[in-house]
């Protein structure tokens, strides 16, 4: 038996089984491998804006406290063999004299490349929706995408801050109880993070999935996508646990091994969500549209010709003087 035809059997057989078909055919089909690629390019690429914008703000704030920065450089000098303390103490004097320059620049790279990403998302989950892209002036799509770029921005900060409020909440009251020196108790709270960073995580790719495509979608659409994303979301961070942990205390193994594992993170994540808005969109079988009755009508005859309507009019006329002839004489004989 072909395979083809062994897949289309399990297709009809299991519906679970032709959604996920649908969903992998909606994900290639829509260029999701050439989406994923440009999150993952766009994500990395506002790291470094991110960067600049931090070290300013640290250049601010050493710059305010002349004794932290007295013990910073003195660490500094202490830690960094040879000439690698002066040279890191020169570039910290360096970040603290042009933090303003370094904040500005770093935030206008950082819309740049937030917009390119934010546009990217988009694009993508509306590809997978199968919507077209709206025809949009250049500035007001830049506009809408800072704006759900922001939003973004402020529904994953208050779904993380939500769940660190939890689990700090769930350790204070184990230490006002006095369990926190029982192992069961330190499991359930553990459980319980677990349980609450799923929901925080659901929170957001519901919102990611409904509102963020170029035209939003129910909400109830996105329920069940974003569960599943979200426990997806939870182990690659697990992993990501364990990959950082086993790159061991290298220096070089660390720098290097923690950018490729960024990488690496990002663009599983941009696959996931991307895969999960492809499964949310076919959630719905697609049936085939009813036919319409068919009407069986007779073929038309082919109208006469101009010449044989002529000759079927004086055959007519005449065969109406004959029989004229004929009834007037049986008149007369009468």
């Amino acid at each position: 038996m072909p395979v083809t035809s062994r897949l289309r059997a399990l297709r009809e057989r299991h519906e679970w089984f032709d959604h996920l078909a649908r969903m992998i055919d909606r994900y290639l089909n829509n260029h999701g491998y050439h989406f994923a690629a440009s999150i993952t390019y766009f994500s990395v690429l506002s790291l470094v804006p991110l960067l600049m914008v931090l070290l300013a703000a640290a250049g601010f704030v050493l710059s305010g406290h002349p004794t932290l920065l007295h013990e910073l450089r003195t660490g500094i000098l202490a830690a960094a063999p040879g000439a690698l303390g002066p040279l890191t103490r020169t570039l910290v004097d360096n970040v603290i004299d042009h933090r303003v320059k370094l904040g500005i620049f770093g935030l206008i790279v950082g819309l740049y490349s937030g917009w390119n990403w934010m546009n990217a998302l988009r694009d993508a989950l509306t590809g997978m929706w199968d919507q077209r892209k709206p025809d949009l002036p250049l500035l007001h799509t830049i506009v809408k995408d800072l704006l759900a770029l922001g939003s973004l921005a402020i529904a994953i900060a208050v779904s993380f801050g939500l769940t660190e409020a939890g689990a700090a909440l769930g350790g204070w009251l184990l230490r006002l109880l006095g369990w926190s020196g029982y192992g069961w108790a330190n499991v359930g709270l553990q459980l319980a993070s677990v349980v609450l960073a799923l929901v925080a995580d659901w929170l957001v790719f519901c919102w990611v999935l409904a509102k963020l495509p170029r035209e939003p979608v129910p909400l109830r659409f996105a329920v069940r996508g974003a569960a599943a994303a979200a426990i997806a979301f939870e182990i690659l961070k697990r992993v990501a646990n364990l990959y950082l942990n086993a790159l061991g205390r290298s220096p070089i193994g660390v720098t290097f091994g923690s950018i490729v594992g960024l990488l690496v993170f990002v663009y599983l994540v941009s696959r996931v969500l991307i895969l999960a808005a492809a499964w949310t969109a076919t959630a719905q079988p697609q049936r085939p549209p009813a036919r319409e009755p068919v009407v069986v009508m007779p073929p038309p005859r082919p109208l006469p010709s101009a010449r044989a309507a002529l000759g079927l009019v004086g055959i007519g006329a005449v065969a109406a003087l004959v029989l004229q002839r004929l009834s007037g004489g049986r008149r007369a004989r009468q």
